[in-house]
């Protein structure tokens, strides 16, 4: 069945994140509503690749199984290696090394970009509104708040660790090497926002630095993210160097990081009491992820330079999740291109990014759509000019298609 033309599919996956975009505060029940009303459809009307009807649902589940698990267990063990990171204290002790004039705002700026690196970009911009909230005396500029979502997004659209979306091609096989591509166009894009904002930042209220004399750094949290990180990665490449065979029968990628995590925690305790708001964000994304899974991929746009262009300004609108998982089905894209596009193009509107979204909760002055276009216009210009710096020094590559 179509609708003007366009798959059924394609509607219903439209509404839900329509829905997610206008019910910011019931995401959880929008997302699980469309899971349900989409398989329902495809389970009486059109069947999946695995077979028709209820088998063919429980097919393809069979077939998702992993990816699901294994992005499940990195939302999860993601937040608490943020906190750990969070409580080492070296975020607070971070500012006292900024310059006292829009430099200093500039330099915040590069700081979460080098923080989402290698956190979770939600966590760097959070942290990043934490570290401004000191510094700018809780008076921080709309357009300040947008270069902080784009610095964490932009710091982890090259870093297989740093972007929910990353680390959904990370699992699916795609090199880091692929995606580090995309940190041509993030850095040109971070000097643009940084300076913006920053001036921006500087004129509406200057920095106020404060002394941290009392405060140390917990070193040992800092080495907790750290075992976890290389547990990560070292279990990443080692299944798909010598075991590629039994990557998609086991979530070996998530196991890691929790094996590294439980292995820790007489070391140091973790915030165990985020869990469970956690889990719901969690299995919101993750209910995004299986409907696009469900939508019929080859009548989308052709892969190429161009679609990717375009998806960085649709993902501003939509949530770039499910966006990432439409074209890992689809294939042919350059995953350099793409992790950019789908990165820091969610951060021109405030909904378009996790990182947005949780940071319009410790701001939500920051909940227009209006204020957010007007005054973080940078984030749109920076997205263009990096994408075309990296059309000029970086061949696009792409996989072969699906």
């Amino acid at each position: 069945m179509t609708v003007f033309g366009i798959p059924l599919e394609f509607v219903l996956f439209a509404a839900t994140l329509l829905g997610v975009a206008l019910l910011h505060n019931h995401t959880l029940y929008v997302g699980l509503s469309g899971f349900a009303v989409i398989s329902a459809y495809k389970i009486a009307a059109t069947g999946f690749k695995t077979g028709p009807g209820l088998a063919g649902f429980a097919g393809h589940l069979g077939h998702e199984w992993v990816t699901i698990a294994n992005l499940f267990c990195l939302l999860m063990g993601f937040a608490l290696l943020s906190r750990h990171f969070e409580k080492s204290h070296v975020p607070v002790l971070l500012p006292k090394y900024l310059p006292d004039d829009w430099k200093g705002g500039f330099v915040m700026l590069v700081m979460v970009f080098v923080l989402s690196s290698f956190l979770d970009n939600i966590a760097a911009a959070l942290i990043g509104g934490a570290m401004a909230h000191q510094l700018f005396r809780a008076k921080v500029h709309i357009g300040f708040l947008a270069a902080i979502v784009a610095a964490s997004n932009a710091g982890g659209a090259g870093s297989v660790v740093g972007d929910t979306t990353t680390t959904m091609l990370w699992i699916a096989g795609v090199s880091p090497l692929q995606v580090l591509d995309a940190y041509v166009a993030a850095g040109i894009a971070l000097l643009i926002v940084g300076v913006v904002g920053a001036k921006q930042q500087h004129a509406y209220s200057p920095i106020l630095k404060t002394s941290h004399a009392h405060t140390h750094a917990d070193w040992t949290r800092v080495g907790i993210v750290a075992l976890i990180l290389v547990s990560a990665m070292g279990t990443n490449v080692v299944v798909n160097t010598r075991f590629n065979h039994l990557a998609d029968s086991f979530p070996f990628l998530g196991v890691a990081v929790w094996v590294a995590l439980l292995a820790t925690v007489k070391v140091r305790r973790p915030d165990w009491e985020i869990m469970p708001e956690t889990a719901k964000g969690s299995v919101f994304l993750l209910s995004l992820v299986l409907c696009a899974s469900m939508m019929p991929v080859e009548q989308l746009p052709p892969a190429s330079m161009v679609t990717a262009l375009q998806l960085g300004f649709v993902s501003a609108v939509f949530d770039n999740i499910p966006l990432t998982a439409l074209a890992i089905k689809q294939g042919g894209y350059d995953w350099g291109y793409l992790a950019y596009a789908v990165g820091f193009g969610g951060s021109m509107i405030w909904f378009g990014s996790s990182a947005g979204v949780a940071l319009s909760n410790m701001y939500p002055e920051a909940k227009s759509v209006g204020k957010w276009l007007r005054h973080g216009w940078h984030v749109a210009v920076a997205y263009v000019v990096g994408f075309a710096v990296m059309a000029l020094l970086v061949a696009w590559r792409p996989d072969a298609p699906l």
